[in-house]
């Protein structure tokens, strides 16, 4: 399995998402502003993903900054750590794992900033290491949903490339298949960036598990002709009620799967649940550049020149379209979270 993200020999190295499948590339991020970049131009993305490649910015950032009084130094850290959080509004798990290095740093104020840097490479560390045992198993947990034999949907990619390794929705397919569970997986397209067949198609043949590619628009045809037994899709956000944020479509799918009587589940670690926020009323979504409508790649026009174009990257599902969220620590109705996670 090709890692996301790693430190490697002091830079930020990530698999450059906006080149596959064409083109298995990596990106060195040798300061935080490339870092910051690559997340805010999909080169790295996936909520969790995200987290753990902004936390190793922080921690490449920290390394750059020449102060050696603790205020000075924290100071500048924090500016770096805003700088990051404003790349991407609507996955949480991006300003969870700031605000956990934050944390870090303001625990070590009165231990040395050469010792404080070593802390904050370690700790991003932690959150990359932690994140893989989240989702093998959450994976354990949702795989006992899913019986020999059957046809799994999932929309966008949550698997290791939104990860730190493994995948949240993925992971769930993937330790069905390690369970010897002959299963097959439907992926949709997710316009209009397509991370459905050029990333989840993509992880799928490499892992040799059956996967078929489909437009967004044929999954309802595929449940009526009863070809589709349950769904798995990833978050960016579940909240407090349960509603969930997810890449746009998701929505749709839910309510596909709601008229066909097909269970519906979302996979996200404790990470993504963000009990601040009320409800998906609350959630900011994040509008993306009119030519991801409007190109291919930004490269191949398929739009009159001009059009008016609405792109947001995400919708919201509410919980009451969903069957059960799967997390690192069981499978939950979506209204028993808040009380499950609370504190943690």
């Amino acid at each position: 399995m090709v890692p996301t993200v790693e430190w490697k020999s002091g830079a930020v190295r990530l698999i450059d998402q906006s080149r596959l499948p064409e083109v298995v590339e990596f990106l060195d991020c040798r300061d935080y502003q490339t870092v910051a970049d690559a997340i805010r131009t999909l080169k790295v993305r996936g909520a969790p993903a995200i987290g753990v490649t902004a936390a190793m910015g922080v921690a490449l950032g920290a390394q750059t900054v020449d102060a050696v009084d603790y205020p000075t130094f924290a100071q500048t850290v924090h500016k770096i750590c805003d700088e990051l959080a404003a790349t991407r509004p609507t996955a949480v798990n991006l300003f969870w794992a700031i605000e956990r290095m934050k944390r870090k740093l303001d625990s070590l104020r009165e231990r040395p900033v050469s010792f404080i840097k070593e802390v904050l490479i370690r700790e991003s560390q932690a959150i990359l290491e932690e994140d893989i045992l989240l989702c093998k198993t959450m994976g354990r947990h949702g795989a006992e949903l899913i019986k020999d034999g059957q046809t799994v949907l999932t929309h966008c990619n949550a698997g290791s490339l939104a990860t730190a390794g493994y995948g949240t929705a993925l992971g769930v397919i993937r330790a069905a298949w390690e369970q010897g569970k002959k299963i097959k997986v439907i992926a949709d397209e997710t316009r209009p960036v397509l991370q459905g067949s050029r990333l989840t198609a993509w992880e799928l043949m490499q892992d040799h598990i059956p996967v078929t590619l489909i437009t967004d628009n044929m999954a309802g045809s595929l449940m009526r002709q009863e070809k589709i037994h349950l769904c798995v899709v990833g978050a960016d956000r579940i909240a407090a009620n349960g509603d969930v944020a997810n890449k746009i479509g998701t929505y749709s799918v839910a309510v596909l799967a709601k008229a066909h009587n097909i269970p519906f589940y979302v996979a996200a670690p404790y990470s993504t649940i963000d009990l601040k926020t009320k409800s998906g009323d609350d959630i900011p979504i994040e509008q993306r550049n009119p030519s991801e409508v409007t190109t291919i790649h930004g490269s191949y026009p398929i739009a009159p020149k001009n059009v008016a174009v609405y792109n947001p990257a995400f919708d919201v599902t509410p919980a009451e379209l969903i069957t059960g969220i799967i997390t690192e620590r069981g499978v939950f109705k979506p209204g028993d979270l808040a009380s499950e996670f609370q504190g943690k």
